[in-house]
């Protein structure tokens, strides 16, 4: 298994990985103007570039899965709930429903809280072993916080949604298993963000004030620390969107 983080613009954070034997990949978030780069590194690494994936719809960024997945030929995915948002046609990811890519295996976990279409997924590679090595939390979790819930509106009830996801999905994972996030410090998708680009479900339990609240302690500390919202927000959303 080959993996590759990138770090680009609005403190977002992308990834590449996939199963070079097979010769297969995977892109996951690619903000626009990084569509190159991705081609470049399926290139190096002899691969082809098999599914392009949001985590969701962006609000902070624009998004450049569309456009990578056109030049690849390779579907676009985002979550099922999608279709009643998106003006275009792309391909649906279920709750459990699994990606084959070669030796790695990739399980999607739909999330909602941070936005209704939220999904992380969650990374096997079979030449390691059979369980899980880490998963991809897009802004649902990130390191030492959590993702924002006043995107879609109704925060009191996303927040609640959150926490059902972050503790009834996520924080039932092994502690060992490594967390990669959306974004790290400096994006508005969450308060409180590390600089620190990974860390693991066991030190995200012990350590995040977030974590440790209960459910009305949770949505009351989201509710009162909302960052200001991303700018240019509602253009970038509808672009993210467009047919």
């Amino acid at each position: 298994m080959f993996f590759k983080q990138l770090a680009t613009r609005e403190a977002s954070l992308s990834y590449f990985f996939g199963c070079a034997g097979h010769g297969v990949a995977v892109a996951v978030d690619v903000v626009a103007g990084d569509e190159d780069w991705f081609i470049e590194e399926a290139d190096k690494a002899g691969v082809e570039i098999r599914y392009v994936i949001d985590t969701h719809v962006h609000a902070d960024h624009y998004s450049g899965g569309r456009a990578l997945a056109q030049r690849v030929d390779a579907p676009y995915c985002l979550h099922e709930s999608d279709r009643d948002v998106v003006r275009f046609s792309f391909e649906p990811l279920r709750d459990g429903q699994r990606l084959e890519l070669g030796n790695v295996k990739i399980d999607v976990l739909h999330t909602p809280g941070h936005t209704p279409d939220s999904v992380c997924l969650l990374v096997t590679d079979a030449r390691r072993g059979e369980a899980p090595w880490f998963v991809i939390t897009g802004d649902t979790l990130f390191v030492g916080a959590v993702g924002r819930p006043d995107l879609a509106g109704q925060e009191a009830e996303m927040a609640g949604v959150l926490y059902d996801s972050l503790h009834a999905r996520l924080l039932s994972l092994p502690d060992d298993l490594e967390i990669f996030p959306g974004h790290q410090a400096g994006s508005t998708c969450g308060a409180g963000l590390s600089g620190k680009p990974s860390s693991t479900i066991g030190f995200e339990k012990r350590w995040s004030v977030a974590l440790a609240l209960d459910r009305a302690s949770f949505i009351a500390q989201l509710t009162t620390s909302i960052p200001p919202r991303p700018a240019d927000m509602d253009r970038i959303v509808a672009a993210n969107i467009a047919a």
